[in-house]
This record gives C-alpha cells, sequence and structure tokens, in this order.
C-alpha cells in the first residue's frame, strides 16, 4: 500500500505570526523566493532550500487556475499533499515524494516553512491573473490581439530554431453585419462567444485561439503543415454549420470562411499573416463557407 499522508496548508495571520520568526532564523527562504513571480521558479526554490531539512525525491505542483503541472525528481512511494490557500484565494496543490514515510516531525516542519512559501505564491498569482485579463478578450474568454503579437513572435522564433511547421487559420463569421442589423448587438455578442467556444472544442492543446478584431479569429497552430491546418480548418467550418444559435423566437444558422497559411522559409511575421488573411477573403469572395489554402 503506498504510504500517503493528505493535507491542507491553510494560512492566517496568527499561523503566519507564529512561525513567520522560526522560519526566517533558520532558513534563507523568504529572500530567495522574492526574486521571482514564476510558478516553476518558486516551487523549484522552495523544494531545494527545504532539501535538508525535510529530504524528498520529487514534488509536483498544479495549479490548476493557469492550467499548469510542474515535476521534478523521482517518483517514490511515500507523499505528502497540500492544498495551498491564503483566506479564500486557491494558490494550488504541493505534493512531495519520499522513500521514506513522512514523520509527524517532517510534516510539522514543513507546514511551518509552507508560510514562507504562501505570500510568494500569492503574489505569483496576483501577478498572472492581471496578465491574463490583460490579454484575454473578455467576451469570447479567446486570447486579444495584443497576445498575438506577442505569441506569434515565441511561435516563429522556435518554429524556425527548431525546424518545425507552424500554420495559421484565419477565421470570419459570414454575414455577421446582418446578424448585428437584424437582431441586435446582443445577438452578435452571443454569436460571438459562441463561436470562440465551438472553435476551442475542435483544437488541440497546444492550439491557440486569438480574437484578432471584429467577428474575426486567428488560430496558431504550432508543429503543423499546411495538411493538418487545412484539416483542422475544415473540422472548425464544419461544426460551425452543425450549430444552431437560438435568440428569443428565432433561430439562426452561422456558416464560416477560413483561410490558410504555413510558415515558409522567406516568410516574414506580416507575410505570413498577410496571406491567412488574403486566403480567408479568397473564401468570402468564392461564396463563403469554406476553406481557402494560401499554400
Amino acid at each position: 500500500m503506498v504510504g500517503k499522508s493528505a493535507n491542507l496548508a491553510v494560512i492566517n495571520n496568527h499561523t503566519f505570526e507564529a512561525t513567520k520568526a522560526v522560519n526566517l532564523h533558520n532558513y534563507d527562504i523568504s529572500s530567495a523566493l522574492q526574486t521571482t513571480l514564476k510558478f516553476t521558479e518558486l516551487i523549484a526554490i522552495f523544494c531545494s532550500k527545504i532539501a535538508n531539512k525535510i529530504p524528498h525525491s520529487a514534488y509536483v505542483y498544479i495549479n490548476k487556475e493557469f492550467d499548469l503541472e510542474v515535476k521534478s525528481g523521482v517518483f517514490t512511494r511515500h507523499s505528502c499533499n497540500y492544498a495551498l490557500k491564503v483566506e479564500q484565494q486557491q494558490l494550488g496543490e504541493l505534493k512531495l515524494m519520499s522513500n521514506h514515510r513522512f514523520s509527524d516531525a517532517d510534516l510539522q516542519l514543513l507546514e511551518a516553512m509552507l508560510c514562507c512559501l504562501i505570500y510568494p505564491l500569492r503574489n505569483a498569482t496576483l501577478f498572472h491573473q492581471a496578465l491574463k485579463m490583460a490579454y484575454t478578450d473578455p467576451l469570447t474568454q479567446a486570447n486579444n490581439r495584443s497576445s498575438f503579437n506577442d505569441c506569434i513572435n515565441r511561435e516563429i522564433s522556435l518554429a524556425t530554431r527548431n525546424a518545425k511547421k507552424l500554420s495559421l487559420i484565419f477565421f470570419d463569421i459570414d454575414h455577421f453585419k446582418a446578424i448585428n442589423d437584424t437582431y441586435g448587438h446582443d445577438c452578435g455578442d452571443i454569436t460571438l462567444a459562441s463561436s470562440a467556444k465551438w472553435i476551442k472544442e475542435n483544437l488541440r492543446d497546444s492550439d491557440i485561439i486569438f480574437r484578432y478584431g471584429g467577428e474575426e479569429f486567428v488560430i496558431l497552430l504550432s508543429d503543423t503543415d499546411t495538411n493538418g491546418a487545412k484539416l483542422l480548418a475544415e473540422r472548425i467550418r464544419a461544426s460551425i454549420e452543425r450549430h444552431t444559435i437560438a435568440y428569443g423566437m428565432d433561430t439562426i444558422k452561422i456558416t464560416a470562411s477560413l483561410g490558410v497559411s504555413t510558415l515558409g522559409d522567406n516568410d516574414t511575421r506580416e507575410s505570413f499573416v498577410k496571406r491567412a488573411d488574403e486566403a480567408m477573403y479568397a473564401a468570402k469572395h468564392n461564396g463563403r463557407n469554406q476553406v481557402v489554402s494560401a499554400n
């Protein structure tokens, strides 16, 4: 039977004040944790700093809010688990693993030392929440144009360095202005949010969707060639066509036109994006509700 201790680390002012002095006196943890706002670095620093006092073979940190899982070390049979929170704010879960069962003294010491981790994790959470809000379109919950501008530069650099394929899909809702004019902007907002949801349902974990502007979305596909991008674009197009929006007493069928481009050896960011955009407009010109590839 696997040895396991499930624990909940809940920090409050009384707990923090009671343990702060002994932690900071014996271990140089707090100052080291002030050097970064990255979750991966915070957990690595913390686990490194406590290793001499609480030997462990591996750690796992999970933060569902940011879809993050950090692992390091050799997984063994005994573990202790902590759900980290301050007041009502969830800060993720930390698991330490060991070849030997953690003693009560180990757990008491660990719980005291976790007080040094809680507030840096809260600072990191607040920072990343603000960053997420700055990069997220509030209506569709897709990434926004600013996020796209940052992300595409990074992905082009990675694709070029690693000799990987990179593709783009431009997506535009057909006759969107007519929907707004006929049914109003509330219906238009529902159409946008629903379209984003249906697109996401067809994406892989590695694919990234952005609201590019108005009724236009962009999907960035790492490690994907032209054929793969065209197949995905067609799956998205068919999914949109199958759905119906109910608004009041009306049902509204929508379709979309999609353009695909794949990064070429001589492409700049501008030419890569322009070819996908032009392919999407070609789909519009050719009758809408179709996929056109620029490659």
